[in-house]
């Protein structure tokens, strides 16, 4: 009579040994699976340890070994084990993460390879420009624009310092792309700002100086963010936000300030990612010739424009953005 193989029965087939390696310890295939594993939302990343919001309070978390090189980063929905009390002295464990259903990501610059998730999983991507003191840079709004596309986020324009400059100039240049803007002054509240953002999770990105650390002073007042001035001349400042960091909006939502940058690549969105971003040159985009990078003169979308299927600036805020990925990352 042959007795049924229990589940935990094993034989050859249920470990893996090592090659190479004496004394090695067979590995089973199976993991613990966690189903009790508690939820959380990571909200911090500092040298190895991840800040964890689980059930209201703030845990103090490390990767587990069964991740592997996966990494982890502020917006990333998680498993955890271990002490989640949120005690001075707790460590627990992460040890899935979860699906992302968003994820920022960039590279050094346009040649680089490899590519790195910024934040995940979040809804908006707010594009923080200055419009003077340091001067605007329009290709890297251009870029983030592009990143905003990649990874599924809706883009928002947000231009400081407005009692220095008039954006009008600006907001002209982005007009055709049909992305939503606000406008903030300094000493003002951004209550425009402040509503656009509520019951959604966003991400400030820009320039070292442009304002993001104020604006999340004035959106939630007890994260005291440093503030640093910004060289005149050179239009460089101290990155004073050296980590990226995920705080609750007081109206419901999140707002993930990052640190400044001072280049987007793009070396990971192809130019169909681009192309893709605008529907109504898309379709056109099927009679161009092999390999066409929409920029020469046989490209078929300037006939698709003439015959009215899309605007002249459409095409052109386009070809902005498929330039602005061969030329200084920094803008």
């Amino acid at each position: 009579m042959t007795l049924a193989r229990s589940r935990h029965d094993y034989d050859e087939d249920d470990v893996r040994v090592r090659p190479g390696r004496r004394g090695s310890r067979p590995r089973t295939r199976r993991r613990p699976a966690h189903e009790s594993a508690a939820a959380g939302f990571v909200t911090a990343v500092d040298r190895g340890r991840y800040r964890c919001l689980v059930d209201g309070h703030q845990v103090t978390a490390m990767r587990a070994r069964e991740l592997g090189r996966k990494g982890v980063v502020v917006g990333d929905r998680v498993a955890l084990v271990g002490d989640i009390s949120g005690e001075p002295d707790a460590l627990a464990r992460i040890v899935r993460v979860e699906p992302r259903r968003s994820a920022l990501r960039r590279t050094a610059d346009d040649t680089d390879p490899f590519e790195r998730i910024v934040v995940a999983n979040a809804d908006r991507l707010v594009i923080v420009t200055a419009l003077a003191d340091p001067e605007p840079r329009p290709r890297m709004i251009d870029r983030c624009l592009v990143a905003a596309h990649d990874a599924g986020m809706a883009p928002l324009l947000c231009l400081t310092k407005a009692d220095l400059a008039a954006p009008g100039d600006l907001l002209a240049v982005y007009a055709p792309l049909e992305v939503p803007s606000t406008v903030t002054r300094r000493g003002e509240d951004p209550a425009e700002l402040r509503k656009l953002l509520a019951g959604q999770v966003s991400v400030l990105v820009g320039h070292s100086g442009v304002g993001k650390s104020t604006l999340v002073n004035a959106l939630v007042p007890e994260a005291s963010r440093a503030v640093s001035q910004v060289n005149a001349v050179t239009g460089r400042g101290r990155h004073t936000s050296s980590s990226a960091i995920a705080l609750e909006l007081p109206d419901g939502g999140w707002i993930i300030d990052t640190p400044g940058v001072r280049s987007f690549g793009l070396a990971h969105v192809p130019p169909d990612g681009l192309v893709a971003a605008f529907p109504e040159l898309a379709e056109g985009a099927v009679h161009c010739p092999p390999n066409c990078d929409h920029l020469q003169p046989d490209c078929a979308l300037d006939n698709w424009v003439a015959q009215g299927h899309a605007s002249p600036g459409r095409l052109d805020s386009l070809r902005r953005l498929l330039a602005g990925r061969d030329e200084d990352p920094a803008g």
